[in-house]
């Protein structure tokens, strides 16, 4: 049995579901908002990449390293984005979430916080996670802030660790939570989107 069995979560208009190749052409138009293949410091598909980067994240679930989700706009089923549970390690009950990007037009919304409460709460209540983590170029200053927000500690820099897509190789900045500091971390997420709710964002 898979450490991360097929689901879907919902929460506040935005749905995750196991990302499939149904969703080829909603994805291809999420990317296409903002020309997201253009940042160096993301894996957005290039358009005509769609499939393969699907297929690629299918191949990764059957082996069992990752669990690719389509974001999708609960009311209107486009997809906005992508995110995935990756690293999964049962052995020692750790997941990272990552490989996540948006739509321009949705960015900065609710939607990231949505997913990430979704995806934080099913690893830590649902799979018994004892750690989730994340990581980031270190360039990607946006990223870094985003999960410092989440409540998220700095565990270090891994140093020329990976490559970009134009071929340069960035530091890793890694982030992780452990489950005792969740409970506190999603009252605090809880408390924000209610905020951002009442200020009509």
């Amino acid at each position: 049995m898979a450490y991360v069995e097929p689901v879907t979560l919902s929460l506040n208009g935005v749905k995750l579901v196991p990302l499939g190749l149904e969703h080829e052409a909603g994805l291809a138009a999420a990317a296409a908002d903002g020309e997201l293949w253009n940042l160096r410091i993301t894996s957005v598909p290039a358009p005509g990449e769609t499939r393969a980067y699907i297929e690629t994240a299918l191949q990764m679930r059957e082996s069992g390293h990752r669990f690719a989700f389509a974001v999708v706009d609960e009311a209107s089923g486009r997809v906005l984005g992508s995110t995935s549970y990756h690293d999964i390690v049962p052995a020692i009950q750790r997941v990272e979430i990552g490989y996540t990007w948006y739509a321009k037009s949705v960015q900065r919304s609710h939607v990231n916080s949505s997913c990430k409460l979704m995806m934080m709460g099913h690893a830590f209540d649902t799979l018994g996670c004892a750690v989730v983590g994340w990581r980031t170029d270190n360039f990607n200053h946006a990223s870094q802030r985003a999960i410092e927000r989440l409540g998220a500690r700095k565990d270090g820099v891994l140093r020329h660790h990976a490559l970009r897509r134009d071929g340069t190789v960035r530091d890793t900045v890694m982030y992780s939570m452990r489950a005792g500091e969740w409970p506190e971390a999603k009252a605090q997420l809880l408390y924000l989107q209610a905020q951002r709710a009442s200020a009509g964002h």
